[in-house]
């Protein structure tokens, strides 16, 4: 259920037949069971102008069984498909840290700083477009503005195989963060409101979203020892032919997701979707729907064309409850990204080849995957979000710290030391979607959640820039320095997630004080008539 609260109301009305077991609790106990309630948000759906509105039913029951079904379909039409938008964008964002493994610094005239420097233009003006990117998405909906920034990017990726000096390959760098630039931020939006799972369902599905960071590595990784390989044929060098070949399949995907992104659950018809019947049947799109509504109400507050006017924007950015979650993003995961992105130039450093600098990242792109599913089952299956986000640096500072103590030689035995380090550090228990369906949770509302994604991002964003500058030239190779600052943050990062949780108890705390010293009726009339939006009103409790 919503955690809206049910205090109004008889809770005898919300508590699930333990005899019926074959329907779904959102089709048999739900808060629009109350008239007064039903019609409140029914006025809402219609002055807003949602587009599924129409399959808004109150009285709608179904089976569990019918929900099962329905949530395969959405998973493989809908889900399947972002995964492969998000592995276009991972394939490419990702692709330079294997170029490097080849003899393009050398190529270009540069050194790792000028390298450093790279990603940092990368990272900054990805990070600048992703707000704007969020705001044109919820404009013009992310079912047209998503195929636009594939294929963007993709020109992009293949003009990379064209560069000759590091003017070039900086200003490259930089086009290829303005178009990928809000792309997450955008797919999660359309997961969780255009598509429409439930909270619970949206936690492990965006997990499952997440492994495209492992398993897109490990293509990339077998694509690049491949394609490596042909340096010198017709006079070109392997990573050419990496970048070439790689935007040849993100375009491909961008040229698909033109006809296999629908506007959402009720506008599912067009080419490649099943024509005009579409993908959904009517009694489909009412149990997607309706389960959605009963699970979040103000899911439907805003129309997908809507966009977000100054004031729901200035509301949605001085949302104060959601800083907690902003401030994670920031800090909690610089431990492990020193080691994944320059994971291949510490192993050339060490004296391992080409071939086996690429190679010998599978072992961690397929943990990292692993670990990705299990703390976003274990998030969803434990209800907890605080502590399941600091086992990430509680796996992480070990290692760090072992790095640091590693008598500074090389041979054969330490070096082999210091890759299986590196590897457990860059396979990392990825918390990132536990903690977007966290954020996701506590946002409330449509135009709060479109802003909050791209804010959250940002901040993840500020946060990998600075992770840019910890490995320097002058550090190489253990980078002893930067070791001892990641040990810093990773323990600092073990107490964050705490330190949020139990602000949101807190203010929970206060919600309740709040609510119960309103009278039956004064609950309901607060529920029905309140101007209070999305984290501030005071029948909706923070998850922590």
């Amino acid at each position: 259920m919503s955690d809206t609260r049910k205090s109004s109301l008889d809770k005898d009305e919300y508590k699930v037949s333990e005899e019926v077991s074959d329907t779904s609790s959102l089709s048999d106990n739900h808060i629009f069971q109350q008239p007064e309630v039903a019609q409140y948000w029914s006025k809402v759906y219609e002055d807003a102008n949602y587009e599924n509105r129409h399959r808004f039913d109150p009285n709608f029951t179904w089976t569990a069984q019918e929900e099962k079904k329905v949530l395969r379909k959405t998973d493989m039409r809908i889900l399947s498909f972002q995964w492969l938008v998000f592995f276009a964008l991972d394939l490419v964002r990702q692709n330079l840290k294997r170029a490097v493994s080849d003899n393009l610094l050398q190529e270009l005239g540069m050194d790792q700083t000028a390298y450093n420097n790279g990603n940092t233009i990368f990272f900054v003006t990805f990070l600048a477009m992703e707000l704007p990117s969020g705001l044109i998405s919820k404009k013009v909906g992310a079912d047209k503005w998503v195929p636009f920034q594939i294929m963007a990017w993709s020109i992009v990726c293949a003009a990379q195989s064209g560069m000759t000096n590091k003017a070039g390959f900086y200003a490259l760098r930089a086009m290829l963060g303005v178009c990928q630039g809000g792309l997450i931020p955008d797919v999660l939006l359309y997961l969780s409101y255009y598509v429409s799972y439930t909270s619970s369902e949206l936690n492990i599905r965006v997990g499952l979203w997440y492994t495209v960071l492992g398993i897109s590595q490990i293509i990339g990784t077998l694509l690049a020892a491949g394609f490596i390989e042909l340096r010198g044929l017709n006079g070109l060098s392997g990573w050419r032919y990496l970048f070439a070949f790689e935007a040849l399949i993100s375009g491909v995907i961008g040229i698909l997701s033109f006809f296999l992104m629908p506007a959402g659950p009720t506008q599912t018809a067009g080419i490649l979707r099943g024509g005009k019947k579409g993908w959904f049947t009517e009694r489909e799109e009412k149990i997607i729907v309706n389960k959605v509504l009963r699970d979040t109400p103000n899911k439907g507050d805003l129309n997908n064309r809507d966009g977000i006017n100054w004031t729901n924007f200035k509301k949605a950015i001085s949302d104060y409850d959601l800083w907690p979650i902003y401030l994670l993003g920031l800090i909690v995961y610089i431990p492990y990204q020193p080691s994944q992105n320059y994971i291949t130039l510490i192993l050339r450093q060490l004296g391992f080849s080409t071939f086996e600098s690429n190679v010998l990242l599978i072992p961690y792109q397929v943990l990292f995957s692993v670990m990705c599913i299990g703390v976003s089952w274990l998030s969803k299956r434990t209800k907890e979000h605080g502590f399941i986000s600091t086992i990430a640096n509680v796996w992480t500072l070990p290692m760090l710290v072992a790095l640091v103590c590693l008598p500074q030689v090389q041979n054969s035995y330490y070096n082999w030391v210091r890759y299986a380090l590196n590897i457990l550090i860059s396979a990392f228990p990825y918390i990132h979607p536990q903690m977007i369906a966290w954020l996701s949770e506590n946002s409330k509302s449509v135009g709060s959640r479109a802003v909050s994604f791209c804010l959250y991002n940002m901040s993840y964003q500020i946060g990998s820039i600075a992770a840019t500058r910890i490995f320097t030239d002058e550090d190489k190779p253990y980078y002893t320095k930067g070791l001892y600052a990641l040990i810093g943050i990773s323990a600092f990062s073990i107490l964050l997630p705490i330190f949020a949780k139990g602000y949101y108890i807190a203010r929970n705390r206060w919600k309740t004080r709040e609510w119960n010293k309103l009278t039956p009726d004064q609950q309901l009339e607060y529920s029905t008539s309140t101007t209070d939006i999305g984290s501030k009103r005071l029948d909706m409790l923070f998850t922590h």
